[in-house]
C-alpha cells in the first residue's frame, strides 16, 4: 500500500447525493415555538434546526394534520 495517493487526475464525478440534499427555505415561526426547540436541543445536543425537520418529517411520515377548528 502506497504512503500517499495523488488524486489530482482523478476523474471528476458529480454527487449522486445531490437530489437528496436539504434545501434551504425561509419559515416564520412564533418566538416560543423557536424557544421550544431550542432547549430541547441543549438537552439532546441536537442542533434545534435538525430537530425541527425530524418533527416534521414524522408527521409527514404518519400523514398527521393539524387541528384547523378554531372556536
Amino acid at each position: 500500500m502506497k504512503q500517499e495517493y495523488d488524486f489530482a487526475n482523478m476523474p471528476r464525478r458529480k454527487n449522486p447525493y445531490a437530489p437528496k440534499l436539504k434545501r434551504q427555505v425561509t419559515i416564520r415561526m412564533r418566538e416560543d415555538v423557536i424557544d421550544y426547540f431550542k432547549s430541547m436541543a441543549e438537552d439532546t445536543g441536537i442542533p434545534y434546526q435538525s430537530l425541527i425537520n425530524l418533527y416534521l418529517r414524522d408527521c409527514a411520515a404518519s400523514g398527521r394534520k393539524p387541528d384547523l377548528s378554531w372556536k
